[in-house]
């Protein structure tokens, strides 16, 4: 930039834009939430999301990166490349109770805002369509693709019930979810019990060791398992049984220790039991989430002008996000939007319904107007800027393309 644009100026332009645009932003995040669709067959919302940034002059394409609904757009030419993420698949059965519809639009808007600042502020402005946060890891594939190659920040926001919290902080637990599957032999469980290899004792001595094992982990991890199948009658010794695991912590260090000692009670159970095991991923693994401070607090701010408290709360939440692996190797924010008069909890039914309320309407353009003006607020702040710049000039070619499954330590049990 020639000349450090004054930062009144610039909130201004960004809340004419958003303005402007708030009927379209609304009617396409409605369209969202009445046609709902799960990850990676998010083709429909895909459209409705390019059909507008399209409208706004973006260069729009669908189908990138190797993921048939993954959507880049891009306007600007500038020398800082914001990424901008976008949302929009629904859950199984009871659709938009995360929100996303919001997300999708929000952060639709706030690109459209940028976009339009981008001679000014020398800017290269690409929204992301990231399929599958849900359930699928679509950001940990799209990193792997190469798709935040190119970025110096990257943005987006998360609905959720009432205010927002502080963003500085805030953070979410990483994800590591597998699937578990035992191999014994089958027998007839009254004539000759002795000849079978029970698997679904095997499932039950896993449970027990995870019991005894959740007193010796650190504070705050969380592991989970459910059996999801372990024999059909109880004349028959089960040859087979699968479960379902998961470990989650807000530190990636914990989260790769913790893993390793469930994988140690897994293998201990098929050694007892004298079963094969086999142990596989669900999804890539989701990191935890780490806030930018500089963003975090100008988008704090810009909720204020906006007139929204924004409410004090310790830094870790319980849920887990595809974005903490965008926040690992790219300077990030993944802060949150009330929707006021909302109790309901997401992932319920009843959030679902809010999200589609007049509150949540508002709480598209205040999370629009906020991301944008947090990253206006970096790009025009000459040392910020040149913070971040220099961390990606810093930045190895091929560093943010991480393996979306990394290797696993999960040996066969003799």
């Amino acid at each position: 930039m020639s000349e450090t644009v004054p930062a009144g100026k610039l909130h201004a332009a960004v809340e004419k834009t958003v303005a402007q645009w708030r009927d379209r932003l609304v009617a396409a995040s409605h369209d969202l939430h009445d046609h709902p669709e799960t990850a990676f067959a998010e083709h429909r919302s895909a459209g409705v999301v390019a059909g507008v940034l399209r409208d706004a002059g973006f260069r729009t394409e669908v189908g990138v990166y190797g993921l048939d609904t993954a959507i880049e757009a891009v306007r600007g030419e500038g020398s800082m490349t914001v990424v901008v993420c976008a949302e929009y698949d629904a859950l199984p059965n009871i659709g938009h109770a995360c929100g996303h519809n919001i997300i999708a639009t929000a952060g639709v808007g706030a690109a459209i805002a940028l976009a339009e600042l981008a001679g000014e502020l020398d800017l290269t402005v690409k929204l992301l369509g990231t399929p599958a946060e849900e359930r699928g890891g679509g950001k940990a594939l799209l990193l792997e693709a190469g798709a935040w190659e190119d970025a110096t920040i990257s943005v987006m926001v998360h609905p959720g019930p009432g205010g927002a919290f502080r963003s500085r902080g805030l953070t979410s637990q990483g994800r590591d979810g597998f699937r578990i599957e035992y191999t014994g032999k089958a027998s007839h469980a009254a004539v000759a019990p002795h000849l079978g290899v029970n698997a679904g004792n095997a499932a039950t001595l896993l449970h027990v060791a995870l019991g005894l094992l959740r007193q010796q982990v650190p504070d705050g991890v969380r592991m989970g398992a459910v059996t999801l199948n372990a024999g059909d009658v109880a004349n028959v010794i089960p040859a087979t049984a699968a479960l379902e695991g998961e470990v989650r912590s807000t530190d990636a260090d914990v989260l790769r220790d913790v893993k390793d000692r469930y994988l140690a009670c897994v293998h201990a159970a098929a050694m007892a039991t004298g079963c094969g095991v086999r142990v596989t991923p669900i999804d890539p693994v989701y990191q935890p989430l780490v806030q930018h401070p500089f963003l975090a607090d100008r988008y704090d701010e810009a909720l204020e002008r906006r007139g929204r408290t924004i409410l004090e709360r310790p830094g870790a939440v319980g849920g887990s996000t595809d974005m903490g692996n965008v926040s690992q190797v790219v300077p990030s924010i993944h802060p949150g939007i009330g929707i006021p008069g909302s109790k309901a909890m997401p992932h319920t039914t009843e959030f679902a319904a809010a999200t589609a309320t007049p509150a949540a309407d508002d709480a598209i353009v205040d999370a629009a107007y906020a991301l944008a003006c947090a990253v206006a607020d970096l790009a025009a702040d000459a040392d910020a800027r040149g913070e971040v710049i220099a961390a990606q000039q810093a930045r190895p070619a091929g560093a943010t393309r991480v393996p979306a499954y990394p290797p696993q330590n999960t040996p066969e049990a003799p």
